[in-house]
């Protein structure tokens, strides 16, 4: 099988990936971000464009991507695979197949923002995932039409009401189990790491009069990520979405934020560890908290659905940076030990 090795040449389109007699470039970290708003050199919110100024990454052609890939000759690449559950299978799978590039060794470190639980975490905060679970894979009717015990209109695949265990069909890609050990060791790295707080998010923290975790100041965290192609959003949903993670991904789960990627981030992944392309055990979800995904007692949840972010959601795009580039650099200074041994809390 021909590799093809990341080169300034490659990048400036002066090789092609047909040129014989170069191997695959070892990557170290795979930072996987979502969406930008704005240019890649410029300042607007967005996940990817912080990756790309501050590490000094350098663009790599693409095609079947959103964004061109990004790589540095530290061996970390980052991605931006577009918004929602489809665009992310698609990239993942599409580097994932890459043969310029080997995976085999590389931690992912999925990191972007989302929303959070007002009963479980503040804005800013950066929460590490034991458990991805999809929240698309489902029956739903309209609640207008729902029976008038049931607390919420959406039924899992092969069950017949709400929060029921599936008895008949299903799909085998609802939740997955992240590698739990190394989500303590990335929390027990960065908890101690000074998240921003800022004048706007201590105003709009100041709503959740009746929520004391969503008052206190921003933080680093542990706990479960929700993912769906759809904005949902209020306290039904909030309920529903706290039973589902559960449901999905056992009593010990906890939802604490939501996400619009990272179901077919893992697919894809889990998919490409059939061909040993990835190792499952080297992935790492952050999501940090932009926005609640329920709104304060004396608003609507048609209100806070698209209340705009405290400062744009600057202090959550930073503080996914921050968290997890402190994981990833301490990776590839300590490559060495880290290649063939997998983190953990001592």
């Amino acid at each position: 099988m021909i590799r093809i090795r990341f080169s300034p040449l490659l990048a400036a389109g002066l090789i092609s990936v047909s040129t014989p007699g170069i191997a695959a470039t070892e990557i170290k970290a795979v930072v996987v971000t979502h969406f930008e708003n704005g240019e890649i050199n410029g300042e607007e919110s967005g996940e990817y464009h912080r990756w790309v100024q501050r590490l000094d990454l350098e663009p790599v052609d693409f095609p079947l991507g959103q964004f061109d890939l990004h790589v540095n000759d530290e061996g970390i690449l980052a991605i931006c695979t577009g918004g929602g559950v489809t665009n992310a299978t698609a990239s993942i799978m599409a580097l994932g197949l890459d043969e310029r590039f080997d995976l085999s060794d590389a931690y992912w470190l999925v990191s972007g923002i989302g929303g959070g639980d007002p009963e479980d975490v503040s804005l800013g905060t950066g929460v590490w995932a034991r458990h991805v679970v999809d929240g698309d894979l489902l029956y739903e009717i309209d609640a207008r039409e729902m029976p008038e015990d049931w607390a919420y209109g959406l039924i899992p695949l092969g069950a017949k009401e709400p929060n029921q265990e599936a008895t008949g069909w299903t799909v085998d890609t609802i939740s997955f189990d992240l590698n739990g050990s190394l989500a303590e060791w990335a929390y027990d790295l960065t908890r101690g790491h000074a998240v921003e707080d800022t004048p706007a998010m201590k105003e709009f923290r100041a709503m959740y009069e009746n929520y004391p975790e969503a008052r206190k100041p921003p933080s680093v965290a542990l706990g479960d990520t929700l993912s769906a192609s759809t904005y949902w959003h209020g306290d039904y949903l909030n309920d529903w979405a706290n039973d589902w993670v559960k449901l999905q991904a056992g009593d010990d789960a906890n939802m604490v934020t939501s996400n619009m990627e990272d179901s077919g981030t893992l697919t894809a992944l889990h998919r490409l560890a059939r061909e040993d392309r990835v190792d499952p055990e080297r992935v790492m979800v952050l999501r940090t908290v932009s926005n609640y995904t329920f709104p304060p007692d004396d608003k609507t949840a048609a209100w806070s659905t698209t209340a705009p972010y405290p400062d744009n959601g600057e202090p959550a795009y930073e503080a996914a940076f921050q968290l997890g580039n402190r994981v990833v650099q301490t990776l590839v200074d300590d490559w060495d030990r880290y290649q063939t041994n997998v983190p953990r809390t001592e």
